[in-house]
């Protein structure tokens, strides 16, 4: 039994060897501050993709769901996708017209490649036709004027709400309101800007202007296109509900038989966890590579430092199990070192890794001006420090284990002749 005395004292001995030798063990525990570094930029760069990843499912809303003819995470056959008849809007309204799970559920057609022209700028996106009500889901809210309403809607006035990017770009005063606006020669008066959405890989939500439905008929038209159905179940519960019954209605409506596949795509935010993961997944794979490796590099290290100190020591190991320490006692000693030296090396990481963390997020959004990095935290997390502490941990005592056995195995008589 290690008795509480015994743990003190070498804690007293090991934190005087590394006081003697401090440039030895400052030089020593390098290996092991890059490995302590890694671990929390890892760490905090996957906490920093949670965060960016639910700000944007926040947003673009948890509970939707759209049908569309394509399946948005380029899951499945393209060519069988693309062989896939349109939907039609007149197949929209029935949907509309006999659904009942849903809160909301209205029509969205798309003109990929519109472009919109302010002045001598001129800025390619996507344009999408829509009604009033797409202003009540959270890929419609609002954060600059309005939204159009339902008499704008109906009477397929010249109104237009733009995207955060297409705002950025355009009128980078922030004055956009009230200003006109050219898609197709048509000057269209901007009622509103749309909330930034996009963060990560879906950037390109942000690159979208919105008009009521009947103006993008008569700019566009509707032949050729298929359309979506915007859904919004109202809550998280009631998803399964809506996908189920939107299932049932579309393969009724479009007549697609029992023994085939569905001819349409049900898409949701939950869709895109698997791209979350497949990113999270390779920070992983990136940041665990040099950690180990720089873990393997400082334990080699501080393993070689601890064979330095055996043999400065064996003398006094001799005197000490001469007068009646036991092995483990020496052992102790020996792992207690070794362990300090990492715990120091972990201790000089932190400072660095904070300062590391918050000035990569200062330059991200103030001189890359890249603006999802604005929801990521500049400063580390405590668990992550502790995670941290306790790998150093774990390091200090396997790199100490073979010198510490090899301190305590000594024969007494052999080293009070050591030399």
């Amino acid at each position: 039994m290690i008795r509480s005395g015994e743990i003190i004292e070498s804690f007293r001995i090991a934190i005087e060897s590394v006081r003697v030798n401090l440039m030895r063990s400052i030089l020593t525990t390098a290996g092991v501050v890059v490995g302590v570094v890694l671990v929390v930029l890892m760490g905090w760069t996957i906490k920093g993709l949670d965060a960016v990843w639910e700000q944007t499912i926040s947003i673009i809303g948890k509970d939707m769901i759209y049908v569309d003819k394509w399946n948005w995470t380029g899951g499945g056959n393209w060519r069988l996708m693309e062989a896939r008849k349109d939907i039609t809007l007149a197949q929209v309204e029935q949907y509309i017209d006999r659904a009942e799970a849903p809160e909301l559920c209205m029509p969205t057609v798309r003109s990929w490649g519109a472009n919109v022209v302010v002045g001598n700028q001129s800025l390619r996106c996507s344009a999408m036709g829509v009604t009033y009500e797409y202003g009540m889901t959270p890929a419609g809210e609002i954060a600059d004027g309005r939204f159009f309403n339902q008499i704008e809607d109906e009477q397929a006035a010249d109104v237009v709400v733009i995207g955060h990017n297409i705002a950025k770009t355009l009128f980078p005063g922030g004055n956009a309101l009230g200003k006109t606006l050219k898609i197709q020669q048509r000057p269209l008066r901007i009622v509103g800007v749309v909330e930034k959405r996009g963060f990560l890989f879906m950037d390109f939500i942000d690159n979208q202007v919105f008009v009521p439905l009947l103006t993008f008929r008569t700019l566009y038209g509707f032949q050729g296109r298929s359309f979506s159905i915007a859904i919004k179940a109202g809550n998280e519960a009631m998803l399964s509900v809506v996908r189920d019954e939107a299932v049932g209605l579309m393969r009724e409506i479009r007549n697609v038989p029992p023994s085939r596949d569905d001819d349409f795509s049900i898409n949701e935010m939950k869709a895109f966890d698997a791209q979350a993961a497949n990113i999270r997944l390779y920070i992983w794979i990136v940041g665990i590579g040099l950690t180990v490796l720089s873990f393997i590099v400082g334990s080699i290290g501080i393993m070689n430092i601890m064979f330095v100190s055996v043999t400065e020591r064996t003398k006094e190991i001799g005197v000490r199990k001469a007068i009646g320490a036991k092995r483990r006692s020496i052992a102790v000693q020996f792992l207690v070192e070794s362990t300090l030296l990492c715990l120091t090396g972990a201790l000089v990481a932190f400072p660095i890794s904070q300062i590391l963390v918050g000035s990569t997020q200062w330059l991200a959004v103030h001189v890359f001006d890249f603006e999802a990095a604005s929801v990521v935290s500049p400063f580390i997390p405590l668990d992550l420090l502790g995670i941290a502490a306790a790998v150093a941990v774990v390091v200090g005592l396997a790199a100490g284990l073979v010198p510490a056995l090899k301190a305590a195995m000594l024969n007494p008589v052999e080293a009070l002749r050591f030399e």
